[in-house]
């Protein structure tokens, strides 16, 4: 009789103690970026923890490539979290071929919803996500490429490009905009149509890498005549170094013989800005795309809401020296 009161009453524990850990089982979401030390991938992950705080069921984890844009890594980076039962994925894509044609064909699998962020998926794979939060990359390369026109004083205006990943969506569909843009041609080098050039050696791609991105600025600047400079992500300006290698061009940058247009608007970048050691700098919405990532995930995986839309697409500002202090309020 001892033993079956013990044995009963280890049941009860046993149950209670199961019933416990449902109530307190929590909704894992992981915010996967292109690279894991940028700051703006750091603010998306803080979107996604913002939306966890006002829901104490979901936890947010955050993962990346280290220091570069590299398509291999991101891929085993997000099937290690698949493979540890994660709940759903914000994913900025890197390369949307080899994504979909391991990882979240993975995820597919374990029906895991995925969302893309920043960096939506090619046409052809958009069936792998439910949706797309971010920005209109497209509109925002002609934005950019509006803001250098502003500063054109010749006929036959030269333009060095700067990029990331060569097969990244998001910033392919920039250069297309900046393209659009000058010449009314997305699909081709700009040529002299509307008074646009290309330089001979751009566009430049960085793989993310910093280092790489100023070195490839700073070259550029040595170059007679020398090109506009439009990046279409801020990877130069990302570099602690840009203020000090960039601060002996002040004056010519204010005199706009030297220009420099870039995408984001990250703390470092506005301090050159304010600084006089930008042109422009055109932004976006990381945070608010990590934490409407979340809440489209949370709705989908707790409630089964389906996303209204295919693409949720945040506006962007834009900042000079006379605004750097507040543009992105």
């Amino acid at each position: 009789m001892i033993f079956f009161k013990r044995a009963l009453t280890l049941s009860l524990f046993n149950i209670l103690a199961l019933v416990s850990v449902e109530a307190t089982a929590k909704l894992t979401l992981a915010v996967v970026g292109k690279t894991k030390n940028d700051t703006f991938y750091q603010a998306s992950f803080s979107g996604c923890k913002a939306f966890a705080e006002s829901h104490p069921d979901v936890e947010c984890i955050y993962d990346g490539s280290d220091d570069y844009q590299d398509v291999r890594t991101q891929v085993l980076i997000v099937e290690e979290l698949l493979n540890q039962d994660i709940d759903g994925l914000l994913v900025s894509t890197t390369d949307s071929e080899f994504l979909a044609g391991r990882a979240l064909t993975l995820a597919k699998s374990k029906g895991i919803p995925v969302i893309t962020f920043d960096s939506d998926l090619l046409p052809q794979h958009a069936h792998y996500r439910l949706a797309y939060v971010g920005t209109n990359n497209f509109d925002f390369g002609v934005a950019l490429g509006e803001a250098a026109q502003a500063f054109s004083n010749q006929a036959n205006q030269s333009v060095c490009i700067q990029s990331g990943h060569q097969s990244t969506p998001n910033l392919n569909e920039r250069i297309r905009g900046v393209r659009f843009a000058l010449s009314k041609q997305a699909d081709q080098r700009l040529d002299g149509a509307n008074g646009w050039t290309e330089h001979p050696r751009c566009p430049l791609y960085t793989m993310g890498r910093r280092d790489e991105a100023l070195a490839q600025l700073m070259t550029l600047i040595s170059y007679e005549p020398r090109p506009m400079f439009i990046g279409v992500a801020g990877f130069a300006q990302f570099n602690p170094d840009y203020i000090s290698q960039l601060g002996p061009y002040k004056e010519q940058i204010e005199n706009k013989e030297l220009v420099i247009v870039s995408a984001d608007t990250e703390q470092e970048q506005l301090l050159a800005l304010a600084d006089g050691l930008s042109s422009v700098n055109i932004g976006q919405d990381p945070f608010e795309m990590g934490r409407k990532g979340a809440e489209l995930l949370y709705n989908y995986i707790q409630h089964g809401k389906k996303p209204e839309q295919e693409h949720y697409y945040l506006p962007f500002h834009y900042c000079n020296k006379g605004n750097a202090n507040s543009c992105t309020q």
